[in-house]
């Protein structure tokens, strides 16, 4: 018998109010912590250049996210438009830092619902939320079209981590999988790097509400999660992730069984010229200290990427936007 997901089972009335309290956020914008205080269905923006309807750059199955999330079928993954932060080594620059081009690629709440149904249809397994702290409002309507409609998938909230908490508790049991990023053990270079002052502080109260949501345990249906918190941490050159400190607050603030997905995909991209220190791939010391830390704080469930990784997960946006991960040749679809 497979798991109902949690959204499945919040009442209508329920569910309309919560809609209605996030219309509320998005005219005086507090969807993340940057707190623009825009109207954004009156054609103001703020830091993320959106509007209060979703940009969809594409959506796919996507074979290259944590085996758990994409199985045998594929992680049902729509990527958003634009951003909230500013990181100068984004993978997805080409869609997250260009406003005027991605504009044309803007949909209604409706067609967003379609496009979670499509992806079920496909077989994928979820349905992946990838960077959509900015449009949380929007998503949370789609969501409720799609369900209404058939959508019967679990969903994955694929942030960067810098999320509102207020925001965050309007998906509690919308929500399944919780995916965030954790980028910096410190605001410091989270302003240099990612344009924000705040990060880790921000970072540090989001994840802890994801974490009160659905705890440390992953549940599993047919070898898939299907609900359950992961943790990402990208290791950047010369530690300008402040790996240890990121460690130390999973291991002493939320509990040791947390799952951490270590990645090693680093390579500069978008701006990361303009920035000696983080301007080439990590040295294999720096992987084996990350490493040694998830063993100091005893840190022992999750994924650790092989070193190799920043050659295979390099998307192409550029290229193609109905397969940016090149499935067709590689046979997976």
């Amino acid at each position: 018998m497979s798991l109902t997901p949690s959204y499945k089972k919040i009442s209508e009335d329920e569910f309309n109010r919560r809609i209605e309290i996030a219309e509320s956020i998005i005219r005086n914008c507090t969807s993340c912590p940057r707190n623009c205080l825009v109207d954004r269905t009156n054609g103001e923006l703020g830091t993320c250049q959106s509007g209060d309807n979703p940009i969809v750059s594409s959506y796919t199955l996507h074979f290259g996210e944590e085996p758990v999330l994409s199985g045998t079928n594929g992680a049902g993954n729509i990527f958003f438009g634009n951003c909230n932060l500013r990181c100068v080594y984004c993978q997805n620059f080409v869609i997250s830092q260009n406003p005027k081009v991605e504009k044309r690629n803007e949909v209604t709440v409706e067609r967003l619902a379609e496009i979670m149904i499509e992806l079920q249809n496909m077989g994928s397994h979820n349905i992946g939320l990838v960077s959509p702290t900015h449009f949380a409002v929007p998503i949370l309507k789609s969501i409720k079209i799609a369900s209404d409609n058939g959508l019967n998938l679990p969903i994955i909230y694929n942030t960067n981590g810098y999320d509102s908490v207020d925001v965050l508790k309007l998906y509690k049991d919308v929500v399944d999988i919780y995916l965030p990023d954790f980028k910096y053990g410190n605001n410091d270079y989270g302003r240099i790097y990612s344009k924000v002052n705040d990060y880790f502080d921000k970072t540090r109260l989001a994840v802890k509400e994801m974490y009160n949501q659905v705890g440390s345990d992953l549940i599993y249906e047919n070898g898939v999660v299907v609900r359950g918190l992961i943790i990402r941490h990208l290791i950047l050159p010369n530690d300008l992730s402040e790996t240890e400190k990121v460690f130390k607050f999973i291991s002493e603030e939320l509990d040791k069984k947390v799952h951490i997905s270590l990645m090693t995909q680093y390579f500069p991209t978008n701006r990361s010229n303009k920035h000696i220190l983080i301007n080439r791939n990590i040295r294999y010391n720096e992987f084996t200290r990350a490493v040694e830390l998830l063993e100091k704080y005893g840190l022992e469930n999750g994924w650790i990427q092989e070193m190799e990784s920043n050659e295979f997960y390099r998307p192409a946006f550029e290229v193609s936007r109905e397969d940016p991960f090149n499935n067709k040749e590689l046979n997976l679809i």
